[in-house]
């Protein structure tokens, strides 16, 4: 080997990066002990800038394009390494290639529970997540407070830095926005634009990035608080609660009840309804089951309440009435929230004492 070729060997002629990675944000050039040739071509890609570093100074900075290293296009150098006289013999500089283009599809996460104070439900605790996209946009604040002297700096050495910085400012502005949790699942686009200024400047003055896309995917709250939501969705559902009610009570009546506290529950929501309660006094005003007399010519029993025979009625009478099972109609005579005389093995009611029962 000649000379010549030999100390070809020793001299960088052409500097560049290609890059086949998708997670690479910096990168420096390995020059393996070798010296930068005078006139040296420095080739920059679409979406890379290459800055130069000496003796641990910032030099000069490159954009995409085929550059020829001399005194002329790298003054900040010249300067630096003291040149008097231009440059003539090569030069150590280490070069980093950045790329600036955008990352997309980074995921943030809050860690721990977020605490918000709401007007509807006190101070809630929520959960959220989505994602986020940046670039590099100031290449020696980037070099200087994240990729330091990293030679090969990957997305997967700062995504943690990036989720903490973000979830902390997430955090600080959305409690300060004050929304209620109920609006906040129906504005997650809006959520995100508004958070981009607030998020920008923390990051693009720490780091030399800047976020161009927020996005807010889910705000969840603990179970009990998805309880309380739902049943305010359905009270919202349902619309007029006095409807609502008549309806419920005419279910009821029709479908009967269980043995013991049925007919009283029924008579309570009978009592409530309107609608239903010109149905009862039609069929109160009905005419009665007459029981056969003990014997020619005796006279009407009297029971409590007054009312003889003919206005008295039997368990069967006002279960048919009410709607509901007999049973019923017998475990409320028993309890004595009915008023009722037993003859013999048998209930008999009046009107009245019905009458007074559906009004209490």
């Amino acid at each position: 080997m000649s000379l010549i070729d030999y100390l070809k060997t020793q001299f960088l002629e052409i500097i560049e990066w290609q890059d086949d990675s998708r997670d690479t944000l910096s990168y420096r050039y390995p020059d393996l002990q070798k010296e930068i040739k005078n006139g040296a071509q420095l080739i920059v890609r679409e979406s890379q800038v290459a800055q130069f570093v000496y003796l641990g100074q910032f030099g000069d900075t490159f954009g995409p394009g085929k550059h020829t290293l001399t005194t002329d296009n790298i003054p900040i150098l010249s300067t630096l390494k003291g040149w008097k006289y231009g440059l003539h013999s090569p030069f150590k500089a280490d070069v980093y290639f950045v790329n600036t283009r955008l990352f997309t599809g980074n995921k943030w996460g809050t860690a721990n529970p977020i605490l918000l104070r709401d007007a509807d439900f006190g101070v809630v605790r929520a959960r959220a997540f989505g994602t986020f996209d940046f670039h590099v946009t100031d290449v020696k604040l980037f070099l200087k407070e994240v990729a330091g002297t990293d030679e090969h700096f990957r997305l997967e050495e700062f995504s943690d830095t990036m989720r903490s910085r973000i979830v902390s400012v997430f955090t600080e502005a959305l409690a300060a926005a004050k929304l209620p949790v109920l609006d906040i699942a129906s504005r997650y686009l809006e959520l995100g634009a508004a958070l981009l200024p607030v998020i920008n400047p923390a990051v693009t003055t720490k780091y030399g990035i800047e976020i161009s896309s927020f996005i807010v995917e889910n705000v969840s709250v603990p179970p009990e608080v998805e309880e309380a939501i739902d049943k305010r969705s359905s009270m919202a559902a349902v619309g007029n609660l006095n409807d609502y009610v008549k309806f419920q009570m005419a279910q009821s009546m029709t479908q009967g009840g269980g043995a013991g506290g049925g007919l009283a529950n029924s008579a309570a929501q009978l009592g409530a309804g309107l609608a239903m309660g010109q149905q009862i006094m039609t069929a109160l005003n009905t005419p009665p089951t007459v029981l056969p007399s003990a014997s020619p010519g005796s006279q009407p029993p009297v029971i409590p309440g007054g009312g003889s025979t003919a206005e008295l009625l039997g368990p069967a009478d006002v279960a048919r009435t009410l709607g509901v099972s007999e049973a019923d109609v017998l475990a409320t005579l028993e309890k004595g929230d009915l008023k009722g005389k037993k003859i013999g093995s048998t209930w008999r009611i009046t009107k009245s004492a019905l009458d007074e029962f559906l009004k209490s």
